[in-house]
């Protein structure tokens, strides 16, 4: 039996809201994943011509992090992004926030998530703008990723980076030796800046502070991580941008947990795949492990991850950003085209390209399915039930 995220909700919810109160676009995301593709929403029934086969098609909720509607969302995405990608070597560069901050974080994830994402943007542009380094202007993608992979709190941002970018001059200029950054630089400049916008945030009482934490603490906090060493990864070379833009999708919607990695769950404690890259296998990939949390905890872990509403998680700079399409057609008339040329929408696309059958065919001929009757939504969501359910698979 297939399990879902929206079926432990419907386990779980009511005693976690015994105990705990939600923000409003909190409880807009269970409600919402409580209706996707219920007759809360309605829908409608569609059936083969020659009388095969008939189904119904309820309607989904599109909440951006409901994990089972956002398929055609992050592919038409991941589509678009590709054939903007430039034909030229490219580098996936991750920036992660120290666990001191992370409570500050929690108190103002907007104005927190703004700051990583101005400072690491800052960084990449002025290390590579440097004559001492690259000396142009790159193209950058940056997702923003605030869970590790038991669903634990650890704010990080994933870049998609240039390896090259276009001179004051106009001329493409590559990366000389396969070599992008010194990592020791990176590390530096990016504790720097991010440390100096914070204490301009806590100095201008631009932060709410835990009820613990008064101003000097905080800027006690910033003292002791401005000690500490960060963690900046820069990965080997990628000869194209293509697989780490598809790494980037994952974050673009559909939630912390997609509903093929949970194993079993019951009104007490669920139980869950992930992948520990501290121990790989004899090919290199990570260990699959499992994990079991209190529902409780696991419910609190997969609410802290929804982002608030008008929250950018993908954000564009550089040579990729909206305003530099003159730039960007000067670097495609010296590197080439891209792999692609032109963008369709996502339900235009074969849906073989995707590993799936086309939903809108007849499964048995082939023949396109027929619209037939609209289902009136009710508005109504289905009864929280409790449940014991175990798919191994």
């Amino acid at each position: 039996m297939r399990v879902t995220v929206q079926d432990i909700l419907r386990v779980g919810l009511a005693d976690y809201l015994e105990t705990h109160t939600l923000p409003a676009y909190q409880q807009k995301f269970v409600w919402d994943l409580l209706r996707c593709r219920t007759e809360a929403l309605g829908g409608h029934v569609e059936e083969c011509p020659d009388g095969h086969t008939q189904r119904v098609w309820y309607n989904s909720c599109r909440h951006r992090s409901c994990p089972q509607c956002a398929f055609l969302q992050t592919q038409q995405w991941l589509e678009k992004k590709k054939q903007q990608l430039l034909p030229c070597d490219h580098y996936h560069v991750i920036f992660t926030l120290p666990e001191e901050l992370r409570e500050l974080w929690r108190w103002n994830a907007e104005a927190m998530a703004d700051l990583l994402f101005q400072t690491v943007r800052d960084t990449l542009m002025t290390l590579l703008g440097d004559e001492a380094h690259l000396g142009a202007r790159p193209g950058l993608l940056a997702a923003l990723h605030t869970w590790g992979r038991t669903l634990v709190f650890h704010p990080h941002l994933h870049c998609l980076v240039t390896g090259g970018g276009l001179t004051a001059e106009g001329a493409w200029k590559p990366v000389c030796n396969g070599f992008l950054l010194p990592l020791a630089a990176v590390r530096l400049v990016y504790r720097g800046k991010f440390l100096h916008g914070l204490e301009t945030l806590v100095r201008g009482e631009r932060l709410k502070l835990p009820p613990d934490l008064s101003m000097s603490g905080a800027l006690q906090l910033l003292r002791q991580a401005s000690r500490k060493k960060w963690n900046v990864r820069i990965e080997e070379r990628y000869e194209h941008g293509r697989g780490v833009a598809t790494y980037l999708a994952r974050y673009l919607r559909g939630g912390p947990i997609k509903s093929s990695r949970v194993i079993s769950y019951d009104r007490h404690s669920v139980t869950f795949r992930y992948g520990d890259h501290r121990e790989v296998d004899a090919a290199g990939k990570p260990r699959m492990k499992r994990m079991t949390l209190s529902m409780t905890e696991f419910l609190g872990r997969l609410l802290s991850h929804v982002p608030q509403p008008g929250q950018q998680v993908v954000r564009a700079y550089g040579l990729y950003s909206r305003t530099s399409g003159e730039a960007l057609q000067k670097c495609r008339e010296q590197l080439g085209p891209p792999a692609a040329v032109g963008c369709r929408p996502a339900n235009e696309l074969r849906w073989a390209e995707w590993g799936k059958a086309d939903p809108r065919l007849c499964p048995v001929c082939g023949r396109q399915m027929v619209h037939r009757e609209v289902l009136v939504r009710t508005g109504i969501p289905p009864p929280v039930l409790a449940a014991t359910v175990r798919c191994d698979g």
